[in-house]
């Protein structure tokens, strides 16, 4: 019995069978490169998430300082900056309602915050009292080497540290008396008696005053100068308003020069409008 064959295709059925070939190949090819693209785009995807997330975790890294970590005594009238607001009366802790904040950065031994407090004391005061301008005061203990070994810019943050945590009512009063007071570099400071007496004077209570000897913010004190060092601020003084340094063509050592360019920037009654 001989087999039976397929009838021969005509020409015209030959042509549409590859046709039909060559579209079934297409599909097939679009197909591939559909769940390509799908998978590409899925791993896209998934890498913008992660860079998000990771980026989201590093600013929030950003945003935390050395004393969000630490675990020793800290004023409790003081920010995660190692800042100590000051508004309307001087108290620590308190501050002018929507006022712009001034930050000022400064170490008992300096002669150049001497300046300054000796410049700008009666502007501030002013700016704070009528409700104009928040004081914000950063202790720092960079010259400790400067007082032959009895670490006088600790010792004297370490008092103003705790005469804001425990009589906050005379803390600006406290830093004016010191700066009044204030010793020369290169020389031992003052005692911590002397601290403690200049406290007293300034309104502190006497049982207060006694305890600057615990030393019981130095920690704190260190690692407050650390974060403002971390934050570029290299010396003292040095004064930001609402985180912006103050520009160096200012000078801040210049009676009025200061209130001047607060009143610049739209701060207290000399206020200049644009």
């Amino acid at each position: 019995m001989s087999s039976q064959q397929s009838p021969k295709q005509t020409k015209d059925q030959r042509r549409e069978a590859a046709r039909a070939q060559a579209e079934k190949l297409r599909q097939q090819q679009d197909s591939r490169e559909k769940r390509s693209r799908n998978i590409l785009m899925g791993v896209l995807g998934a890498i913008v998430v992660l860079v998000i997330g990771v980026g989201f975790v590093i600013f929030q890294q950003s945003q935390k300082t050395l004393l969000d970590a630490f675990d020793g005594s800290a004023p409790s009238t003081s920010d995660n900056r190692a800042g100590i607001t000051a508004g309307e009366a001087g108290a620590a802790g308190t501050a002018n309602a929507d006022a712009p904040v001034l930050e000022v950065y400064i170490d008992f031994m300096c002669p150049y915050c001497g300046d300054f407090e000796a410049a700008n004391q009666t502007d501030l005061e002013e700016l704070r009292a009528s409700g104009d301008l928040t004081v914000s005061y950063h202790m720092m203990s960079n010259l400790d080497q400067l007082s032959q070994g009895t670490q006088f810019s600790t010792r004297a943050a370490n008092a103003a540290a705790t005469v804001a945590n425990d009589a906050p009512d005379q803390f600006v009063a406290f830093v004016e008396a010191m700066f009044a007071n204030q010793p020369e570099e290169n020389t031992p400071g003052l005692s911590d008696e002397q601290i403690a007496q200049i406290a007293v004077d300034a309104g502190v209570p006497q049982a207060v005053a006694d305890t600057f000897v615990d030393g019981t913010y130095n920690e704190w004190v260190a690692v407050g100068t650390r974060q403002a060092q971390r934050e570029g601020v290299a010396g003292t003084p040095t004064a930001k308003l609402d985180g912006e340094r103050v520009p160096q063509d200012v000078n801040i050592y210049q009676q009025g020069a200061l209130l001047t360019w607060l009143g610049e920037q739209g701060v207290g009654e000399a206020a200049v409008s644009e």
